[in-house]
């Protein structure tokens, strides 16, 4: 049973009633961040039910010594976490000396929070009881700011409404706090100064071994009835912790008022000796815009954005909600403006997988950022490899590579590989072929190819020595072929031959070769700076397309299909469809030994390989393909929903396709894998989008031009989007009777709709 309790809202998601047992959920789907700090939303005051606190700061992390039972040659010595940082957004609360918390409290009624996505904002309301009677109304607002990404606001309103009360506020900063998934229970921080001065606090911590200096920092203001107190608080401080005290008699329906401003200053931004004073000068100036000025700023920066990513459904609340969730987390975790950042799985909404770069960045997430950014922010992805480039042949060196062979690793935070489960790390070496296929995937997008020469180039030289090192010549099979691998379905291992990697190894060998060549007609000066760097021959360049023209794919003539490793049929080949419903999600009821013997795919895996590469199959042979193995899904992998949906829209199952696109959508909403208290799917938010606009809209490049199919569910009405193409806004409108096309200012382009030539020109409406 999928959860339901988040309110059909085009713009919001609302929850309504207090329940414990969804505290946890709720603190992930109703996180926020602004693309350099994030968190959970925790609540502001003492809880003393089940929580799970997590504040992140981008690119702040701790190498975790890695924990496993048997050590092997190459394992990586750690493995990265975002570290969850010193909280600034706690406020303790005491009411006739009664703490408020809403696990103790007698009743608690007309609980509602909503997080806006439109204005970009989190708010909480409730009444409540307290054990010595006292009733209460709270009212809660809070955001990070886009305009000023170091700091965060806080409204925290408490009227008492059956008698007059002593209120007391308790701002505080707390660096005592510990990562849920620490390996060894290590100390993540070292605490180096807390200080006081005037109104304003500071903590002062840097993290062990990979030394982020850090200064977290609040200060209050309070109010009653709107009115601003000029009361000097009682300060405090321990070794980890510092606060400020405010006491007040508030009279019955009086309203008392605290705005307390905090956040992060860190050492990549700032000199390390002065953090403190980055602090003051960040804390000083959205004092002096104050709450309501900064969240005005706040709805102003959202709404550019929204102007650009907005996707619009009309007539289909729930498949509306869906994705606009899914792109303001986008928007939230990630925003382009800092190269050496880069997307986490989990964003700022929690710690699995360490929040580091997966191979998801390259594989959904850049088509996002392309087509509702500015071509430079993806470029900026692209640019995050190409300076890892040393670490990945380092990574390949360990494993015995040689020669320049360049090894991206599954997980990062520096370039080293720092994911340390056997069958990912040493297995799932398809990530390498997704940071090629970026780089053409950006060409083909942006036209853009100065990349490629200034530095794309190298990292595809690295990438194709790898796989030509890593294929083994069958003498059997007379072919090339790749053994002991996981494919993208990781719910098989060290199999062998897996189609999508295999296929993608044979084109990254080819797409270096063709770029090798037009460098050396085009661009001759990169090209002997690069030969000379690299120190690739003929006789390399000749052994690679060797490789590339005799690689072997498993193939099976009873059903017409590639196999998705050479042992696929060997399995007892039960469809999903005949499994006990009881035993789903297989990765939470099955021994890790029974879910590798089963034919169950966690993710399109064969299927990847035909959306990556789909100009080289006809239609035929993917509907062939799709109707093999979507039988065998379970889809436990948050990226695998959105790829079947484009795939069941290309072969017109438009039904098919809706249903994924809902998953997809509301993968966390709706609780699909009963696992969002862990933190939200970031990455796959992006497939989310990608299903609607390469999916139903059919987007694609063909002839080096934007090219759309367009499709609409019999649910929806119209949906709308934006592309940014080659700095060209087209607008695409998509009805049940017809599409609209315009173009913004004063530009002109000729796009294919249906494989026909179209020409869209400013402010013109074009219907297909």
């Amino acid at each position: 049973m999928n959860q339901d309790y988040i309110q059909p809202n085009e713009w919001s998601i609302i929850e309504e009633g207090f329940d414990p047992k969804r505290v946890k959920s709720s603190e992930s789907l109703f996180s926020i961040g602004n693309g350099a700090m994030g968190q959970r939303a925790n609540f502001e005051e003492n809880y003393s039910g089940e929580t799970f606190q997590g504040s992140y700061i981008a690119g702040v992390y701790y190498p975790d010594k890695t924990r496993v039972g048997w050590w092997k040659n190459g394992y990586p010595e750690y493995f990265a976490k975002v570290l969850n940082a010193p909280n600034w957004i706690g406020i303790n609360i005491k009411i006739n000396d009664e703490t408020l918390d809403l696990n103790t409290c007698k009743e608690v009624s007309k609980f509602k929070r909503e997080l806006n996505m439109k204005e970009g904002w989190l708010a909480r309301s409730f009444e409540a009881i307290l054990q010595n009677n006292v009733k209460i109304n709270v009212e809660i607002k809070r955001f990070l700011s886009l305009e000023l990404d170091e700091i965060g606001a806080i409204s925290y309103n408490i009227t008492p409404i059956n008698s007059d009360a002593t209120i007391i506020y308790t701002p505080y900063l707390d660096a005592s706090i510990t990562n849920v998934d620490s390996n060894w229970a290590d100390q993540f921080w070292d605490v180096l100064e807390v200080s006081q001065q005037n109104q304003q606090s500071f903590i002062v911590a840097k993290t062990m071994k990979t030394h982020f200096h850090t200064c977290t920092f609040m200060q209050s203001t309070i109010f009653i009835d709107g009115k601003e107190l000029l009361v000097d608080a009682i300060n405090q401080k321990e070794e980890k912790l510092v606060s400020s005290t405010f006491q007040s008699e508030i009279k019955k329906n009086q309203t008392f008022s605290i705005h307390k401003f905090g956040g992060y200053v860190v050492d990549r931004n700032h000199p390390k000796n002065a953090l403190i004073e980055a602090a003051k000068e960040i804390l000083n100036k959205a004092v002096s815009f104050g709450f309501e000025n900064l969240l005005e700023m706040q709805k102003q920066s959202w709404a550019k954005i929204w102007e650009m990513a907005d996707i619009s459904i009309v007539g289909d609340v729930k498949a509306q909600q869906g994705i606009r969730f899914n792109i303001f987390q986008l928007n939230q975790t990630y925003l382009g403006t800092d190269a050496s950042l880069n997307i986490g799985p989990k964003g700022f909404t929690g710690e699995k997988y360490g929040g580091s770069t997966y191979w998801d960045t390259e594989a959904y997430c850049i088509p996002f950022y392309m087509a509702t950014k500015d071509q430079s922010v993806a470029r900026k992805l692209l640019e995050y490899r190409y300076n890892h480039l040393e670490k990945a042949i380092e990574n390949a060196q360990k494993l015995g590579f040689k020669n320049g062979a360049a090894l991206y690793p599954m997980v990062t935070m520096n370039g080293e590989e720092c994911h340390n489960e056997w069958e990912i790390t040493f297995e799932e070496i398809h990530r390498n072929g997704a940071i090629a296929f970026a780089i053409y995937n950006y060409h083909r997008f942006t036209n853009d190819y100065s990349y490629i020469p200034e530095k794309g180039m190298e990292v595809l030289i690295g990438i194709a020595r790898f796989w030509h090192q890593r294929a083994t010549f069958s003498s059997d099979k007379n072919k090339f072929v790749i053994l002991g691998v996981t494919g993208p379905n990781e719910y098989e291992n060290n199999v062998n031959n897996n189609f999508y990697t295999n296929y993608i190894a044979k084109w990254c060998i080819n797409y270096a070769l063709e770029n090798i060549a037009i460098l050396k007609l085009d661009y001759s000066t990169d090209y002997k700076r690069i030969k000379e760097k690299t120190t690739f021959s003929e006789e390399e360049l000749a052994a690679w397309k060797n490789v590339a023209d005799n690689m072997y794919f498993p193939f099976s003539e009873k059903h017409q299909v590639f196999l998705q490793q050479d042992g696929f049929l060997d399995k007892e080949l039960i469809t999903v469809a005949d499994l006990d419903k009881t035993q789903r999600p297989i990765n939470q009821k099955w021994s890790w030994d029974r879910i590798l013997r089963s034919p169950y795919i966690k993710q399109a895996d064969t299927l990847q390989g035909f959306y990556f590469f789909e100009d080289d199959f006809s239609t035929e042979e993917l509907a062939r393909h799709f109707d093999f193995y979507e039988p065998f899904t379970v889809h436990e992998s948050s990226l695998s929903p959105c790829v079947h949906s484009i795939q069941a829209s290309k072969i017109n199952r438009i039904e098919q396709a809706y249903t994924f696109y809902l998953r997809t959508s509301r993968l966390d909403l709706d609780d699909y894998n009963h696992e969002v208290e862990e933190g939200l799917h970031i990455t796959s938010m992006a497939g989310t989008w990608m299903s609607i606009v390469e999916g139903f809209g059919g987007m694609r490049i063909k002839n080096n031009m934007l090219s759309f199919e367009p499709k609409i569910p019999k649910q929806w009405n119209s949906y709308s989007f934006k592309v940014n193409f080659r700095n060209t806004v087209v607008k695409i409108n998509v009805q049940q009777n017809g599409t609209h096309f315009t173009v913004d200012g004063n530009e002109e382009l000729t796009i294919l709709v249906n494989d026909k030539p179209i020409k869209v020109v400013s402010n013109n409406l074009v219907t297909v």
